[in-house]
Formats: C-alpha cells, structure tokens, sequence
C-alpha cells in the first residue's frame, strides 16, 4: 500500500459473562491510533504532523486515504479542517 505501520495504539476491555470472560477491542483502528509513515518518502502520516508542526493533517489524511485507494489522486474536493 506504500505506507509503513510504526506502531498503534487499541484499547482493551473485559467482558464477564458468568463465569466467563472475554477481552473486547475498546478502540478503533485509524489513523488517529496509528502511527504512519509514507514508505517512499519516509514523511509521517499521522497526529505527528499536527503535534510537531510539520505540516497539514488533512493534507497527511488525505495523502493515507489516496495510498488506501478510498480516495483516488485528483478527484473531489480537499479535505477541509472544522474546529
């Protein structure tokens, strides 16, 4: 897909059903609990561009969702940022 999986975050809860127990996924998998990196150009993909200052997230999203293939280089509109 041309985007390297650094590391990711989930959180993990527990379910008692009786005497049994089962371990539930409390998280989604996204970029927000993913930490990416563009293989080609090494540029991160993620919230570290926010944090760090290293430029647009939705520029870094939007460059995620064209590598993804849900959402093909040249068409629609920019994603934009609502506070």
């Amino acid at each position: 897909m041309g985007i390297r999986l650094i590391d990711f975050k989930i959180e993990i809860g527990r379910v008692y059903e009786g005497d049994f127990q089962r371990l539930v996924v409390a998280d989604e998998i996204s970029p927000d609990s993913c930490r990416l990196w563009d293989i080609e150009s090494g540029q991160k993909l993620d919230k570290d561009v926010f944090r760090r200052d290293l430029g647009s997230l939705t520029d870094a999203d939007a460059a995620v969702a064209r590598l993804l293939g849900v959402r093909p280089k040249g068409t629609g509109p920019k994603p934009t940022l609502v506070n």
